[in-house]
């Protein structure tokens, strides 16, 4: 019945001369074809697919805006991006400073906001600078090779960035400073390398707080001290190390039996440290050691005991050392030893 109404209605109104006709009802005007077409498919339920329909293009529209917002990375704090800024111009950039080949001094890119406009003023682009996807806060700095010369001290404001997990500072040139006690305050660390630093003096009793810690390495500092604390002291607290990598820091002292308890150890570097006395068998026999160097500690002593099939272990340097005793047998079933090292 619809359609003949309408054919009707068509009919009727084409019938009529052309000055008379209703431009209202004229069937190409939008309002006519509005109200046949709700009297086609029924008022009610046309005006309440065309709301529903309303709905859900709204709701795809905010749910699409509200992704691309979430996916936009936060911008670096005020508070961070100045304390970088600070940290930056406390040293000066020296080639010198670093002995990488390829040295790059990532903090010249480093721009306040009178400085640089957009991204360049944002911390959380800056080189060498990583921050949290979801808060914005650094949380780590790579800055080894960088050419920074200076030294640093409890003041720097480096020791503010309480969010760190990562912080390398490796292959600069610290004017012989030592560690300062602020570091304590990166309560958050994971990983601290300050490697061929140009460090000296005490290794502070503060950085034995960093519990986190699951990489260590302040080898290439023969000029730093691992004595009061001792290595014993690190060891007891320091219980997550994987990596702990102190060779050329002068420890003087014997390796402690705790050491056996790190079972998540998997590279131990205590090359050329002043280690005396007996080094202990079960050190051997850790789960996950892949990479073990105490060669150049003339005073140590001990032997190889009997190996597992199912040692990770693919380094061995025990080179001028007192070790004794003969090469056993089992360390042939090290299939995974590729580096040997007992001249």
């Amino acid at each position: 019945m619809g359609r003949l109404a309408y054919w009707v209605a068509v009919n009727a109104h084409y019938s009529l001369p052309y000055k008379t006709r209703d431009p209202a009802c004229d069937p190409s005007s939008l309002p006519f074809a509005f109200l046949l077409s709700i009297e086609n498919m029924g008022s009610t339920l046309y005006l309440f697919m065309f709301m529903r329909f309303l709905l859900l293009l709204t709701s795809f529209y905010l749910m699409v805006a509200n992704s691309s917002s979430s996916m936009r990375q936060p911008l670096c704090h005020d508070s961070e991006s100045s304390a970088l800024l600070q940290f930056k111009q406390s040293f000066l950039i020296d080639e010198y400073a670093s002995d990488d080949p390829s040295a790059y001094p990532e903090v010249a890119t480093w721009k306040s906001h009178g400085e640089g406009e957009g991204e360049e003023s944002d911390c959380c682009s800056w080189d060498g600078v990583e921050c949290d996807r979801e808060t914005g806060h650094v949380i780590g700095l790579h800055l080894a090779s960088s050419c920074l010369y200076g030294s640093i001290n409890s003041s720097s404001t480096l020791f503010s960035l309480v969010h760190l997990r990562r912080l390398d500072l490796s292959d600069n040139h610290f004017n012989y400073s030592v560690i300062p006690f602020g570091v304590g305050q990166l309560s958050r660390l994971r990983s601290l390398e300050l490697s061929y630093s140009r460090l000296s003096g005490q290794i502070p009793s503060e950085l034995l707080a960093l519990s986190k810690l699951v990489f260590l390495d302040l080898s290439a500092n023969p000029m730093l001290q691992l004595r009061k604390p001792g290595l014993r002291n690190l060891v007891q607290n320091l219980t997550h190390l994987k990596k702990l990598h102190l060779s050329q820091v002068n420890i003087f002292s014997t390796i402690p039996r705790e050491l056996a308890s790190l079972s998540s150890l998997t590279s131990l570097f205590l090359r050329n440290c002043g280690l005396h006395g007996e080094f202990p068998m079960k050190n051997f026999q850790l789960p996950s050691l892949q990479y073990l160097s105490v060669r150049y500690n003339p005073d140590l002593i001990g032997y190889l005991p009997e190996f597992q099939e199912t040692s990770p272990l693919k380094m061995l340097f025990l080179a001028g050392t007192s070790f004794y005793g003969e090469l056993p047998a089992s360390i042939g079933s090290l299939g995974s030893l590729t580096e040997l090292d007992i001249s």
